[in-house]
Formats: structure tokens, sequence, C-alpha cells
């Protein structure tokens, strides 16, 4: 058994996923059906649609007053369809970075450095996209 291998049986011995943000990005494309003329279009209103889904259910769980860490049954139906949503704001993440030609693990590497500099430097938080 290689290190790959090895890696994969051990996450999932744990629970955790093994696919990486390259797997992930290359998996969506392949279930992607949109307009090509409009693509760029399509998956930013599809990206906000989804998110939005997420904010109203962000908001029924307010307006309910489900606790978050409370095993209730119906919060763990929230928290499962919350999931289900953030999963399709990834699918729309995803198809965007392809659409820019920017794979989807850089671009969380990316991120992931930014902040941390941001952090380091004081600035995480405030305004503005160069600080």
């Amino acid at each position: 058994m290689n290190l790959e291998e090895e890696v994969k049986k051990f996450m999932s011995s744990k629970n955790k996923s093994t696919m990486t943000a390259t797997e992930y990005q290359e998996q969506a494309k392949t279930t992607a059906i949109f307009p090509a003329n409009s693509a760029l279009e399509y998956l930013s209103l599809g990206l906000v649609g989804e998110a939005g889904e997420i904010a109203n259910k962000v908001k029924k769980i307010i307006r309910d007053k489900k606790v978050a860490g409370t095993q209730n049954a119906d919060y763990l139906d929230f928290s499962n369809d919350i999931a289900s949503e953030i999963g399709d704001v990834l699918w729309y993440c995803a198809m965007l970075a392809d659409y820019f030609e920017v794979n989807l693990g850089k671009v969380m590497e990316h991120n992931i450095h930014k902040l941390k500099d941001r952090k380091l430097r004081g600035v995480l938080g405030g305004s503005g996209d160069k600080r």
C-alpha cells in the first residue's frame, strides 16, 4: 500500500473525507449543465442564491431558537440542511474557479495564507480587500 492509500485509509477510519479540493473540482465539472454563453452570470447568480438559502435557514434557527451544540432533533435537521446548502455553495465556487481557470485548492491555499498574514499583522477585523 502506498502512502496516499494509507492516508486515505486512516482518514476514512476517523470518519474524515479523503477528497481533495482538486478532486472535488474535477468531479463537480462532470455534473455541470448550464449555458456556456452566460456561464459567468449563471454561476454568480447560483452562488448568491445558494448562499441566500443558507441565510434563510439560519434565520429560521434564530426564529425557532434552535441552539448550536444541542442534540435536539430539529436542530440536527437544520444542521444537515445547512450542510447540504454549503455543498451547493461549494459546487458554484468550484465552477467559478474553473471558469476563471484557477485551481480550487490553490484558491483555498491563497485564502488561508492571506488570512494568516492579516492575523499576524492584526488586521483580521476591519474593512477593505487590501489590508
